[in-house]
């Protein structure tokens, strides 16, 4: 059997089954905004931050086995009992990725949680480093579990579909 295979790999035939193939082919910055609608005045009040924040991941192909995954996180924060608005930063974080090999159930996970992980850092990175040039204190956002989100996702388009099915 071994022999076999051997000789397979030795004449160059493919397995039946594809490789796997994952790779990172780019990081990039779709969007970045910044404002801070109540400065100076905003600087001059002690700073009680209330950060409120947003993520949303979106995924489509863009070419054979390449995808393109994005990460759009907004974080707002108020200041002070009015809740006046300290800043707002938003970037859309996103990335190319080579994919083969999977079924479309794995392909769907991996675009919908494994590569938001990858990216999620460097959308930290660019949201405290607008904060910082905005002469903010430091933002720094806690890790995220992508696993989570997906699997929630997952659960209320089965609750959605199964909704549609009895609705029918």
């Amino acid at each position: 059997m071994a022999e076999e295979q051997n000789a397979q790999a030795a004449a160059g035939d493919q397995p039946a089954q594809d490789q796997l193939q994952f790779a990172l082919q780019r990081i990039y910055v779709k969007d970045v905004s910044f404002e801070a609608p109540n400065s100076p005045a905003v600087f001059s009040q002690p700073f009680q931050p209330k950060v409120g924040l947003e993520l949303d991941t979106e995924h489509k192909q863009v070419g054979e086995e390449l995808f393109e995954v994005s990460i759009k996180v907004t974080a707002q924060v108020t200041n002070g009992e009015d809740q006046t608005t300290a800043f707002l930063a938003e970037v859309e974080q996103a990335g190319l990725f080579r994919i083969a090999g999977l079924s479309a159930e794995q392909l769907d996970h991996t675009l919908g949680a494994f590569c938001p992980n990858v990216l999620f850092p460097y959308a930290r990175e660019a949201i405290d480093n607008l904060v910082n040039r905005g002469s903010f204190p430091p933002l720094m956002l806690a890790p995220v579990n992508f696993e989570a989100m997906y699997a929630q996702r997952k659960q209320r388009e089965a609750q959605q579909q199964g909704a549609e099915a009895t609705a029918h």
